[in-house]
């Protein structure tokens, strides 16, 4: 079948829309048609070259929409599900999958960096020439064929354009308060960076009941945004930015400290923002072979702990439902999270205003 799709042809150059032949999904794969796709940094560095893959790809990562095909051997999901996609499948039964650490899956990881199927072949072509699918998804996109394990079904009731949402920013931000750096009610939280994703951390840590949410960003439009999603402060980065979070938390330092930029600078300066046995999470998704430079001698005598979190440490199975109930009990904000809608032929204008830094997500909707 054909679709009308965004491809990058290489790094450095604008996305192309333009008519790809997707093939029928094979054993184990989905057809789904796409209602709406989130607009991420992450795609962004495939653009930048920051992040390396085979090109030309079809970008797109946090989509939703409906199953339209299914392959032989498909169980999950039905035709007619509405469905969020999950651009970190698990196949349940690998090391990871069996510690629950599906986000660490170790099945698909070399396929989704090869931008194949688990099968280590594309399913779009141009001109007779392979397309690869970024993160296995490729959702900016009419449709896309998918490994059934990156459908999760969820609630009909649940606008797509919105659980969409849910299959990055969401799930990254809210999980890392829930999973990777549990937030316990009292306690007191940072947020470097109120993105799309920071934005979801500063509503986590409100959900989870931190007393003390401290959202930091260079762009003064994000502090009323941080305010919306539940800081209780804002501060612009600047020279006073330790001496003030230090003032709002007894002279300590905070609790948790979630990093979600991706700035190995950023990351280093963020550490001081953690009281004595706090935690620095990097949730922030930092270029391919960029590294940091973290005092050794203070995190032992302090006994801070830094660490990763990769999408969140979700279980999407289960948490993806989780999430849209949160957001039909109100206890969620996501309608407000989109920024703006824009078609498919204006998915650069999307990259251009995400670039600005005012905006906390531009959604695609077909």
């Amino acid at each position: 079948m054909k679709t009308q799709a965004a491809f990058l042809p290489a790094p450095q150059q604008r996305l192309v829309v333009d008519e790809l032949t997707l093939d029928p999904p094979a054993d184990g794969e989905v057809l789904v048609r796409l209602a709406a796709s989130g607009v991420c940094h992450s795609d962004y560095h495939l653009i930048s070259g920051t992040t390396k893959h085979p090109m030309p790809a079809v970008l797109g990562h946090e989509g939703a929409g409906v199953v339209e095909a299914v392959g032989t051997g498909v169980r999950h999901v039905r035709v007619g599900d509405h469905v969020v996609l999950n651009w970190a499948p698990a196949c349940g039964i690998c090391f990871y999958c069996q510690r629950d650490k599906p986000n660490l899956c170790e099945t698909f990881t070399g396929p989704i960096w090869a931008g194949v199927m688990l099968n280590g072949t594309p399913r779009l072509h141009r001109n007779g020439q392979p397309v690869y699918h970024y993160c296995g998804l490729a959702t900016f996109a009419q449709y896309a064929v998918v490994p059934q394990e990156s459908c999760i079904p969820v609630r009909r009731d649940a606008p797509l354009k919105v659980a969409a949402l849910v299959g990055c920013a969401v799930a990254t931000g809210v999980g890392a308060t829930l999973y990777s750096s549990p937030v316990r009610p009292g306690d007191s939280v940072v947020v470097v960076g109120c993105g799309g994703v920071g934005l979801n951390i500063l509503q986590g840590a409100a959900l989870c009941g931190a007393q003390t949410i401290i959202a930091i960003d260079s762009s003064p439009a994000k502090m009323e945004l941080a305010r919306q999603f539940g800081a209780t402060h804002t501060l612009l980065a600047g020279d006073q930015t330790l001496a003030t979070i230090r003032d709002l938390t007894g002279g300590r330092g905070a609790d948790h400290v979630f990093e979600a930029i991706g700035i190995p600078s950023v990351q280093e300066a963020s550490l001081d923002y953690a009281r004595p046995g706090g935690t620095l999470a990097l949730v922030g998704l930092a270029p391919m072979g960029s590294a940091t430079n973290f005092p050794s001698a203070i995190i032992t005598r302090q006994e801070k702990v830094v660490k990763g979190s990769y999408y969140g440490t979700v279980n999407s199975p289960r948490d993806f439902p989780m999430l849209l109930d949160l957001y039909a009990a109100g206890k969620l904000k996501l309608d407000e999270l989109i920024s703006k809608e824009y078609t498919l032929d204006q998915v650069n204008e999307a990259f251009d205003a995400m670039l600005t830094g005012n905006v906390a997500r531009g959604v695609i909707v077909f």
